[in-house]
C-alpha cells in the first residue's frame, strides 16, 4: 500500500461509517481521488463491504463448539439407575470456544465462528466469552437449541458420565462460512474442532492449503472422528488423546511401541506436527523436525476437575508455537497449562496471562 492507502485505512478504522466525502474533506483530497483509493483497497481485499468494514488480518479463527457446561460433582461413589446426591455448577465451554478463550487470555486476537440458538444459554455464553474474542460472525438460529454438555464427575473429580446436545452444530455448514470468505481468507491460523461437520472440515482444510494458512485440528471424541479429512494434508497441528488415535490407526493403543506406530501413521496421512494425549501418561508427540518422542506429564497432588484440561493443553501449545518457541517447548506449554486447569475449579482457568504462563513454566 501507498501512503495515501494506508492514511485511508487508519481513517476507516477510526469510523467505517463516513462517507466518501467526509474521508476526503479530512484528508485533503477530490471525491474521484479518494474513490480510487477506495476502489484499490478493496480489490486488495483491505476493505470489504459497502460500509469500508476492515477484515480481521491475522487474527486465530476458532471454528467449532460453544456449549453450555453443567457439571454434577457426586458425593460419594457413582450408583448407575438410581438417583446420586450431588452438588452442581454451569460454566460456558465447548470445545472451540475453550481453546478461544484461553487463546485470548494469552493475547492473541481469536474470532469465534459457531452456530447457536436465540436463546437464555447463547446469551450466558456471549457476555462470558466476549471479552477473549469477536463473535460478530456467530449465526444464532431461530429453530434451534444452543449446545449444551451435563458432565457428572465422582469424587475425584473424574468424568464418570456425560451427554451432550450438539444438534444446532449440524448448521454449521460450508455455506454459512462461505458467507464471511473475506474474513477467513485474512486468517492468520485455523483451529476447527470436529463438532463440525466433516464437509465443514474439508471446506477449511481446502481454505487453508490454497491461502497457505496454518490449520490445527482438535477432535472432540472418538465417535465424531468420523468427521476427520480423508487425509491431513495442510493440517499443521493434529492434536488428539489415545482413545480418537486408535480409531484412527484401527486398533489398540497401549505400549510405547504401539504410540510410536499411530504417530507415524499419522505424518504418513501429511500432518505436519502430531499430538497424542495420554493423560497421566503424559504426551507422544513428532513433527517434520522431531522424531517420535515421549514426555511425561506434570505431576499433580489433587485434580479438582478434567473439565477443560485438554482444552488447555491444545491452546498453550498453539500459543508457544504461534510465539516461535521451539516444539519441546511448545509441548512442555501445553503440560504446564493442562497441569493448573486441572488444579482449578473453571474449564478456563481466570488468572491464565501470557506472563503467568511464562513464569509456571519456569517454576517447574
Amino acid at each position: 500500500m501507498n501512503d495515501r492507502e494506508q492514511a485511508l485505512l487508519a481513517l476507516i478504522r477510526q469510523n467505517p461509517f463516513m462517507s466518501q466525502q467526509e474521508m476526503a474533506d479530512v484528508m485533503s483530497l477530490s471525491r474521484p481521488v479518494l474513490a480510487n483509493l477506495v476502489s484499490s483497497l478493496m480489490k486488495q481485499g483491505k476493505i470489504v463491504g459497502r460500509a469500508y468494514i476492515l477484515p480481521e488480518e491475522n487474527d486465530i479463527v476458532c471454528i467449532g463448539g460453544a456449549n453450555l457446561d453443567r457439571k454434577f460433582h457426586v458425593k460419594g461413589d457413582v450408583q448407575f439407575g438410581t438417583s446420586n446426591p450431588a452438588s452442581s455448577s454451569f460454566s460456558i465451554g465447548g470445545v472451540g470456544r475453550n481453546i478461544a478463550e484461553n487463546l485470548g487470555r494469552l493475547q492473541h486476537r481469536v474470532t469465534m465462528l459457531t452456530t447457536a440458538g436465540k436463546d437464555a444459554d447463547w446469551q450466558a455464553i456471549h457476555e462470558a466469552s466476549e471479552p477473549f474474542m469477536n463473535l460478530r460472525y456467530v449465526e444464532q438460529l431461530a429453530n434451534a437449541s444452543t449446545g449444551s454438555y451435563i458432565a457428572i464427575m465422582d469424587e475425584a473429580g473424574e468424568l464418570a458420565l456425560a451427554v451432550a446436545n450438539m444438534d444446532v452444530y449440524d448448521y454449521l455448514l460450508p455455506s454459512y462460512l462461505q458467507q464471511h470468505e473475506p474474513m477467513l481468507t485474512n486468517a492468520g491460523c485455523f483451529v476447527v474442532d470436529l463438532n463440525c461437520p466433516k464437509e465443514t472440515v474439508v471446506y477449511i482444510q481446502q481454505l487453508a492449503i490454497a491461502r497457505k494458512i496454518p490449520l490445527v485440528i482438535v477432535p472432540v471424541s472418538s465417535p465424531k472422528m468420523n468427521r476427520l479429512p480423508d487425509t491431513l494434508q495442510g493440517v499443521t497441528w493434529f492434536i488428539c488423546n489415545t482413545d480418537e488415535a486408535e480409531t484412527i490407526v484401527g486398533q489398540t493403543i497401549q505400549t510405547a511401541e504401539d504410540y510410536k506406530r499411530a504417530l507415524v501413521h499419522l505424518q504418513h496421512l501429511g500432518a505436519e506436527h502430531v499430538v497424542i494425549t495420554a493423560g497421566s501418561k503424559g504426551v507422544y508427540v513428532a513433527s517434520t523436525e522431531q522424531t517420535p518422542l515421549h514426555i511425561e506429564a506434570k505431576k499433580i497432588e489433587k485434580i479438582e476437575d478434567v473439565t477443560g484440561a485438554g482444552d488447555a493443553f491444545v491452546s498453550a501449545v498453539i500459543h508457544g508455537w504461534l510465539i516461535g518457541q521451539p516444539f519441546t517447548t511448545c509441548i512442555e506449554a501445553g503440560l504446564t497449562n493442562a497441569k493448573y486447569t486441572l488444579a482449578s475449579p473453571y474449564t478456563v482457568r481466570p488468572e491464565l496471562s501470557a506472563s503467568l504462563l511464562k513464569n509456571e513454566m519456569e517454576a517447574l
